[in-house]
């Protein structure tokens, strides 16, 4: 199955804090492109993982050309076209950058999309920036609409404060892009809040074609009622779309697994090895990346995707 997203990395304060070095990656096969990544450094504003720490948002780079990517022959040649780097933060310190790379290409539908706001005349999202990939139509108009809180995806992902997945998101009466997005063979979307910031919100939308879904699977999870265990509230999988009922059974403990050690640390995980205390029934899909959502120094949330 082809996925929409290509490379997933994530980038560690290094011990002096002052840098960020390799913290793992997922490279589907791409290997002469990791070998170049692993040995790499990003100071403070420096590179794509750099100017995200500094900018304290997400960043979308559409093109690698006479820009300050730092691999840009590397990415080239492995069909790399643009980048995503997304700065999890906790309060005033940074936490890890993920970094998510895509290629153009006909046969990829789909978009990536930073929304924030402005707290100082409106009260309502904008398109700061995104990837559209070859969808020019849906992009031009996104970057014109205004969706105000709980209105569409971003503004359920903002009134709520967690993330939201909507499904079959082409027929879905809240998206005021569906009938674009249905012409655009858009099927899926996921909104996440991604800033920790007490003012400014940003928020991440994913959407993505049933053809090239952004991972085999996205699921959403959540603390309990007491806080002692993580539950899956929503699902999403090119097969099974009822993954939250599935999984209604499966909790996960603090420290337990790839899902358990995001919650104990609040960093980012790749994972390429099976995780038993997350569930068997994974034994199928190669790796995760499990991405925490962190609101005023807690957790609220971790979205896991499987490729």
């Amino acid at each position: 199955m082809k996925t929409f997203i290509k490379v997933t990395e994530i980038w560690i304060p290094d011990k002096e804090r002052t840098q960020l070095e390799f913290g793992s990656g997922l490279y589907g096969g791409l290997d002469d492109f990791k070998a170049a990544s692993e040995q790499q450094h990003f100071a403070y504003n420096e590179g794509l993982p750099g100017k995200a720490w500094a900018a304290g948002h997400p960043i979308v780079l559409s093109k690698f050309e006479h820009s300050y990517f730092k691999r840009t022959a590397a990415a080239q040649q492995a069909g790399l076209t643009c980048g995503i780097a997304i700065p999890i933060f906790s309060g005033d310190f940074l936490l890890a950058v993920v970094v998510f790379l895509c290629g153009d290409d006909a046969e990829h539908a789909g978009a990536i999309e930073v929304w924030c706001n402005d707290p100082h005349t409106e009260n309502c999202l904008k398109v700061l920036d995104g990837y559209y990939g070859t969808l020019q139509h849906f992009a031009d108009l996104s970057r014109h609409i205004r969706v105000s809180k709980a209105q569409g995806l971003a503004g359920q992902a903002w009134a709520s404060n967690l993330p939201i997945l909507i499904d079959d998101i082409s027929r879905d009466h809240a998206f005021v892009r569906a009938a674009e997005a249905r012409q655009a063979g858009i099927s899926m979307g996921i909104g996440i809040p991604v800033s920790d910031h007490p003012q400014q919100s940003y928020i991440m939308t994913f959407l993505s074609a049933k053809a090239t879904p952004l991972a085999k699977r996205i699921q959403i999870w959540t603390p309990d009622a007491l806080g002692q265990h993580l539950v899956c509230q929503q699902g999403y999988s090119k097969t099974n779309n009822d993954l939250a009922k599935i999984f209604e059974t499966v909790t996960v403990t603090k420290g337990i697994g790839a899902l358990g050690r995001v919650w104990l640390t609040g960093m980012p995980v790749i994972t390429g090895n099976h995780e038993p205390y997350y569930n068997p029934e994974l034994d199928s899909l190669s790796s995760m990346l499990a991405l925490p959502v962190i609101s005023h120094g807690r957790l609220q949330a971790i979205v896991s995707f499987l490729f």
